[in-house]
């Protein structure tokens, strides 16, 4: 295996195992917003990925891929069930999301973790070269720097948290808290998605070590006497917003964004929900508040129509099968309350779909409702700017998702507040079309100018600098 000067590890590879006939040698590229934002560091650099191929005992060598190595990690199905299921999604999703669900803490669970996080660690330490960079993503993998650092001090750590981090009230319900603070610790930077959670970060850190943080950086002793330093910070990510832009312009996408309002009985106004099915998303909320609407009377299904996508998501965790069946119940009492033969009150679709049905979806919705509970971004509020090429549409945002620091020309909402969240839907419904112009020129112009590649630039540039100040130190 040749190492490589630059190493992602992410609990998935960026390639999926293709069906008979299709793919490059049997996987094909994986859709993720991380995969694209990280395509070109790879290829200028020759990387190297590591992650898990995507099915439980699958044995895979170290593979070509597109100009990339990608070195899999296996997993037993077991691990998948305590270390993915249940550590990752069971124990951190719920407490870093503001333990909108309660968060279990069990033993076993976190001792797969353990044993995981160190399989990932070393796999990055034999693929990368001396005095190379790693890049560590995400929840999954919060003990990964520390070990990097003991097992190859010579390296520069990088680690971005995807998802919120918890104000301290609620991270040190967690056991295992000054062990995961540690291994965030090892890292030279380390990336959030808003100011607020690189706080939350830097507090918790003083709380429980007591250790010096001053303007994002923490100084952090060794056991050997000698200290490196972490910097905390916000590299707020977003979307390859030129591919949304020119995949909106496309004729077949405007005609069927066109097909899929005749689809809908062309109602006066189309509102619209994306999300994975996550109890963080708000989709409820959302229900709950359209429900009342048509209750009201305030809209009828013959001129306002919600379009909900839900794709399936943890379908063997318990929470989320609960949530299916509660959001499936409720979609079907307000549907069988208030459907004409000629008008549904709710499109709900439990599945995924390829980006250029989103964009045409996204085409086609007068409104676009983010009401998430907790996010650490929300990018689909971001695609949904990019693709309005014709400054028109609004977008409701709530104020607990990332994306709101961004995007202040949105209709910002509580979605906890049903009778704002209510009215702010008027509101966007009945919007004139010239205050959507000017909002949409506003968002778009802060989604275009920082984009997915400006992000990537922005932590690499700060994993230069703390190269740089580790060689002047060394002199």
């Amino acid at each position: 295996m040749t190492q490589a000067e630059f190493v992602v590890v992410a609990n998935r590879l960026p390639v999926d195992k293709a069906g008979p006939g299709e793919g490059e040698d049997g996987w094909r590229r994986s859709p993720g917003g991380l995969v694209t934002a990280l395509e070109p560091v790879m290829k200028e650099t020759d990387g190297a990925w590591v992650g898990w191929p995507g099915q439980a005992d699958l044995e895979v060598e170290p593979f070509d891929f597109d100009g990339t190595q990608l070195i899999p990690v296996a997993l037993s199905a077991d691990e998948i069930e305590k270390y993915y299921e249940g550590f990752s999604n069971d124990t951190i999703w719920p407490l870093y999301h503001d333990v909108i669900a309660a968060p279990r803490y069990r033993r076993v669970w976190w001792d797969s973790y353990v044993r995981v996080n160190r399989r990932f660690a070393e796999a990055a330490a034999n693929a990368v070269k001396e005095n190379g960079t790693v890049w560590v993503q995400d929840y999954q993998l919060q003990l990964v720097p520390k070990m990097l650092r003991e097992m190859r001090p010579d390296l520069t750590i990088g680690y971005f948290h995807h998802i919120p981090f918890p104000a301290y009230g609620l991270y040190s319900q967690l056991p295992w808290r000054r062990l995961v603070l540690e291994g965030l610790l090892g890292a030279d930077v380390i990336g959030f998605q808003r100011v607020a959670d690189a706080g939350n970060f830097a507090r918790a850190v003083r709380r429980l070590f007591r250790y010096e943080t001053r303007a994002g950086r923490i100084t952090v002793p060794g056991e050997d006497g000698t200290a490196h330093t972490a910097l905390a910070k916000a590299f707020p990510i977003s979307i390859a917003a030129e591919t949304y832009m020119e995949l909106a312009k496309k004729p077949e996408v405007q005609a069927r964004a066109k097909e899929i309002r005749e689809g809908l009985g062309n109602p006066k106004a189309i509102l619209l929900g994306v999300d994975r099915l996550d109890y963080t998303k708000g989709i409820r909320h959302r229900l709950k508040a359209f429900g009342e609407l048509l209750e009201d009377g305030r809209v009828t299904v013959d001129d306002v129509t919600l379009v909900q996508v839900a794709s399936p998501s943890r379908e063997r965790v318990e929470a989320y099968v609960q949530l299916r069946d509660e959001i499936e119940l409720t979609v079907a009492r307000i549907n069988g309350d208030h459907d004409t033969f000629g008008h549904s009150a709710i499109r709900y679709l439990h599945q995924g779909y390829p980006r250029e049905e989103m964009v045409a979806l996204f085409l086609a919705a007068d409104v676009m409702l983010v009401t998430a509970l907790r996010d650490g971004m929300n990018l689909v509020a971001k695609e949904y700017v990019a693709t309005r090429n014709d400054n028109r549409g609004v977008l409701v945002l709530s104020e607990f998702a990332g994306a709101a620091d961004e995007l202040g020309s949105a209709l910002k909402v509580n979605p906890h507040d049903i009778d704002t969240l209510k009215d702010t839907i008027i509101q966007a419904i009945e919007m004139p079309e010239a205050d959507q112009a000017r909002r949409m020129r506003s968002m778009r112009k802060r989604v275009l100018e920082h984009d997915v590649k400006a992000w990537s630039d922005s932590f690499l540039a700060a994993l230069d600098d703390a190269r740089a100040a580790k060689e002047r130190a060394t002199r």
